[in-house]
């Protein structure tokens, strides 16, 4: 185990090695980058800075990386008078609150639907459940942020329409706390879980109903295994790995949704601050919010891999007999992806 996680470990680094050289490649190295011909409201030497007027581009990167590694210097915004590094550290908490407690409620509302499901095939139940699924997939999130925003917020005044409170109040903010931090996302957070939730409960249904159907949980039935013991020790552990294997990557899609939901909200998060950046081509904020971005796609994707390997005992990372994480998970990924398009049955 501690080696695949070495492995896994030094394997991520890898990747955000060749995401940096990457990023540097399009938005600095490449003649057309705009930090020359620099206008707006501080003028610092950008050239100086990213010590772009060396000849050698190697060494160009090399200072890149010394810069975002070791002092986390991300550069300043063409178009404000503030660094890169305070735009994300004011905007990612926002971000990381909507991913991570809207990734909390898809699964809280995804088990329980596709477990139901499953266990009550071809019902009405299941038949009810699965119509709810496919609306779910086939709304926007924006339409689906305003109408929830329209009538919770705006007719019943159940909830804000939009705006922020910090999750620990400072002395000068409006609103603070956790109790007002958590009554602001919540609309968001139902925006941001209906989506992945109705993909969520229709691939643990198909799990479900995949596992029901082997050798050993008929043996396990013959012997005299009780319901909840079935499910339990056997299906629940087979319907997490499709689960495990796509939660790292649909983190990626996550952070794009954001940026739909941030602006229907009104949420400063940072797909708001990528929004902005890009309708004033603030390129080194863009690069800033990618850079940051692409680490948390790869952290997650380490993350479930580890998980996927303590949910799978039969998952090593030696060749041969033995078939490779990644294969596992790819293999996942798609029968989960495939499971997705069946027809309900």
């Amino acid at each position: 185990m501690l080696v695949f996680v070495v492995r896994r470990l030094v394997w991520a680094i890898v990747l955000v090695a060749v995401i940096s050289l990457i990023t540097f490649t399009i938005f600095l190295a490449l003649p057309h980058h705009s930090i020359g011909s620099r206008q707006g409201l501080v003028t610092p030497n950008l050239q100086a800075q990213w010590h772009l007027n060396h000849k050698s581009v190697p060494t160009q990167y090399a200072l890149f990386l010394k810069h975002v590694v070791w002092y986390g210097d991300l550069g300043q915004s063409l178009r404000q008078p503030i660094s890169v590094r305070s735009v994300i550290r004011s905007s990612l908490p926002v971000t990381a609150s909507l991913v991570i407690g809207g990734t909390v409620l898809w699964l809280l509302l995804a088990f329980p639907i596709g477990l139901l499901s499953a266990l009550r095939p071809r019902s009405f139940l299941d038949k009810g459940l699965m119509i709810l699924v496919l609306i779910g997939v086939s709304a926007h999130p924006v339409w689906l942020g305003l109408i929830l925003s329209y009538f919770l917020g705006f007719k019943a005044h159940l909830f804000p329409i939009g705006g922020y409170c910090n999750l620990h109040y400072h002395v000068g903010d409006a609103c603070g706390g956790p109790r007002y931090w958590a009554y602001y996302m919540v609309l968001p957070w139902i925006t941001f879980a209906l989506l992945f939730a109705a993909l969520y409960a229709r691939m643990i249904r198909a799990g479900v109903l995949e596992a029901l159907g082997e050798d050993y949980v008929r043996t396990a039935r013959a012997k005299g295994a009780g319901n909840w013991r079935i499910l339990r020790k056997h299906v629940f552990r087979n319907a997490l790995l499709p689960v495990v294997a796509m939660l790292g990557m649909d983190v990626g899609i996550a952070f794009g949704g954001a940026i739909f939901i941030e602006t229907a909200f009104d949420l400063p998060g940072m797909g708001q601050a990528l929004y902005r950046a890009l309708g004033t081509s603030d390129e080194p904020v863009i690069m800033g919010v990618a850079l940051v971005v692409s680490v948390a796609v790869v952290i997650m994707n380490l993350a479930a891999d580890i998980a996927y390997c303590v949910i799978d005992p039969r998952v090593r990372l030696r060749t041969g007999r033995r078939l490779r994480v990644p294969e596992l998970v790819r293999r996942r990924r798609g029968n989960a992806r495939a499971e997705l398009t069946e027809p309900i049955t």
